[in-house]
């Protein structure tokens, strides 16, 4: 059973920057398509950032809202996905989930969907106010 767990969540000042980190147990997370999506208070869960396995070329996918702001990266060693968010806004305050899947939309393809995501982390916030 693939557990994960979210950290690096936080306060952060507009403008500042966040990374967080996936951390899997149990389970080799560099054969799962992961992705890292967020949930604002009163609305959906929406795609932030989506990584294929390195096998299928390590494709990224990035929100529009996002980009040039917010790198996803694996660190296979480790076994943990990243998130490096810079220049932080307001609008990015949410609660972030790391989520994985080995099917080929995910794996392969990083369709950045979240239904097409089986396994979850609990989520950690992020808040950007000054």
């Amino acid at each position: 059973q693939l557990q994960l767990v979210e950290s690096g969540g936080g306060l952060v000042q507009p403008g500042g920057s966040l990374r967080l980190s996936c951390a899997a147990d149990g389970v080799t997370l560099d054969t799962y398509g992961v992705g890292w999506f967020r949930q604002a208070p009163g609305k959906e869960r929406e795609g932030v950032s989506c990584i294929s396995t390195i096998t299928s070329g390590g494709v990224t996918k990035y929100a529009d809202s996002v980009k040039g702001r917010f790198t996803i990266s694996r660190d296979n060693a480790k076994n943990t996905v990243y998130l490096q968010m810079n220049n932080l806004s307001p609008e990015d305050t949410a609660l972030y989930y790391c989520a994985a899947d080995w099917g080929v939309y995910t794996s392969v393809q990083a369709v950045c969907v979240p239904k097409e995501y089986d396994y979850w982390g609990q989520g950690t916030q992020v808040t950007v106010s000054s």
